[in-house]
């Protein structure tokens, strides 16, 4: 008796998977990709290197002063008096951890700006995914670069599509 259910239980599995599979239309976006190839993502790309570059060179300067002033601590060092090389070991040393504390937050506000941008982008990207999605008839859009997608044939990868559809719309509000 046990084996007549195992049976019909496997003949029904066969017979609907065909029909239920047949019905389901289903395709993966490498949102990665996309985030990093759309025009988008390319001017934020843009706009961090940009804003690295600045943050650089303003690092560069604060550090040359520092070397500065810590070679003529060093020079002056056994001119002046006692109170006088306290005060400027005290000035140096303030002006270090002035140094650190800028690197830190011009890290964080990179980061926190890199995070903005790509959170934008991505919102974006959603919405033109679930669009695309609705529009040409898929049950499930799948993502691919979250590392649940072990395996999927490229014919049904979405992202070139998704990329072209969003950097429409892109352009069409003129960057914003």
């Amino acid at each position: 008796m046990k084996r007549l259910w195992i049976s019909l239980v496997v003949v029904l599995m066969l017979v609907a998977t065909p029909v239920f599979a047949a019905e389901m239309k289903v395709a993966f976006v490498d949102l990665q990709k996309a985030l990093m190839e759309c025009d988008a993502g390319q001017a934020a790309k843009g706009s961090m290197g940009q804003q690295v570059k600045e943050f650089q060179t303003t690092a560069q300067q604060r550090q040359q002063n520092l070397k500065n002033l810590n070679q003529e601590l060093e020079k002056k060092k056994l001119m002046l008096s006692a109170e006088a090389k306290a005060e400027k070991e005290r000035d140096y040393q303030q002006q270090t951890k002035d140094f650190q504390r800028f690197i830190k937050d011009a890290q964080e506000e990179l980061q926190q700006e890199e995070a903005r941008l790509g959170r934008i982008i991505l919102e974006g990207l959603s919405k033109v995914v679930k669009d695309l999605g609705a529009k040409e008839g898929y049950t499930l859009v799948l993502e691919r670069s979250n590392g649940a997608l072990l395996y999927a044939d490229d014919s049904i990868d979405l992202t070139n599509k998704v990329i072209a559809a969003y950097n429409k719309a892109y352009k069409a509000t003129n960057g914003k």
